[in-house]
């Protein structure tokens, strides 16, 4: 079983790095990223794949996760995912899009790599909902959001909630040492870094205003409407 889940991961990863490297639609294409040669990932480990439980809300509520643009991103809280991690029980909050996404539902959170090896903002999961709400959280399966790799996508993060005290080596790693924030809060700060010194690097290079000339003489206010 070992041999085959490792196959089956790496195949995964392969046609996830074709995508990548070739399709129209992909971040490193779309925004034309140079240096891709391939993601990069914690080696597999089976001890990541955890069985997890889905502790619904009687309700779903609506939840606002906070962006890389310092927007919001608007989902529905479904509940939490309960499970274990080196003795320690943890809790997952698990999130919906809305239409369009059918069952998938949507699991971000941050670890004790997040900021080193991982991105710093955080990483994502999905599962497939289903009746029995009893799910395998799939660690080794674990990515990033297009905004790791460039500053054209606006991404969710994870709420506080979805901290993990513990780190998890497993998944995607980060895909640069430039673009690794420590946090989400240092995305939004160099954001507005960013904005200061696009906007003071305008204002430099405006032309001086043209001297002073005489005024010249007022013009008699006429009815007609100007062209």
């Amino acid at each position: 079983m070992g041999e085959e889940y490792e196959k089956e991961v790496a195949t995964e990863r392969r046609m996830k790095d074709e995508f990548m490297g070739r399709h129209p639609e992909s971040p490193f294409v779309a925004e034309a990223v140079g240096g891709f040669q391939g993601l990069h990932y914690f080696p597999v480990d089976e001890r990541y794949r955890i069985p997890a439980a889905l502790k619904r809300l009687e309700a779903p509520r609506e939840a606002f996760l906070r962006t890389n643009r310092d927007g919001e991103s608007t989902m529905r809280f479904l509940g939490e995912l309960e499970f274990t991690v080196t003795k320690r029980r943890l809790h997952l909050r698990v999130y919906h899009a809305g239409e369009g996404v059918g069952l998938s539902a949507f699991v971000p959170f941050r670890d004790g790599t997040s900021g080193r090896e991982t991105y710093g903002p955080g990483r994502y999961l999905t599962i497939e909902l289903n009746e029995t709400d009893d799910y395998e959280l799939d660690f080794n399966r674990a990515f990033n959001p297009y905004c790791a790799y460039t500053d054209a996508y606006e991404c969710a993060f994870p709420p506080a909630e979805n901290d993990l005290p513990v780190p998890i080596p497993a998944g995607e790693k980060v895909w640069s040492a430039d673009r690794n924030p420590r946090t989400p809060n240092t995305v939004v700060i160099d954001m507005v870094k960013k904005a200061r010194a696009r906007t003071a690097a305008s204002k430099a290079v405006q032309p001086a205003p043209p001297a002073q000339a005489k005024a010249a003489p007022r013009e008699r206010p006429t009815n007609k409407r100007r062209k």
